[in-house]
């Protein structure tokens, strides 16, 4: 790959990580409260050939989860990941097919928006007040 296409794929993850969250931090800070869920992938997890550069920035992803998780977990705040496996998008339409889906999916389908969002909802609750530092895969039993 091109270096532009390794530093585009960093800089969406890595620096978006840190562009978003540094700002909020002094304020959930100071209120003892805060949630911050990142969207990883199960690519940081088994890797993806042809893909090291989203593999490598998702890796980085949640080892940032985890760490900022340790710093200000005594401050009420978690810090979580959600990493998708094949989720029901147009993007994912053009990659696998049925078959490939049923294949490598041991649930035999794709996982829907709706499922990752009620996760990432769960985890923005009161409920999720004990969990920090995660990487939570949502993947149909994938791995």
């Amino acid at each position: 790959m091109r270096a532009e296409q390794w530093h585009r794929v960093i800089d969406v993850s890595v620096n978006g990580f840190f562009n978003v969250t540094q700002p909020l931090m002094m304020p959930m800070i100071r209120s003892r409260w805060g949630r911050i869920i990142n969207v990883s992938s199960i690519a940081a997890l088994t890797g993806n050939r042809g893909q090291v550069n989203y593999s490598a920035a998702k890796g980085a992803l949640n080892s940032a989860t985890k760490s900022l998780a340790q710093e200000v977990a005594s401050r009420g705040i978690t810090v979580n990941a959600v990493a998708p496996g094949i989720i029901d998008t147009p993007m994912s339409e053009s990659a696998f097919s049925a078959e490939d889906i049923a294949r490598m999916v041991p649930m035999k389908r794709a996982g829907t928006p709706g499922e990752v969002a009620d996760l990432i909802g769960f985890l923005a609750s009161q409920q999720a007040a004990y969990i920090t530092g995660q990487i939570i895969s949502i993947n149909g039993g994938m791995i």
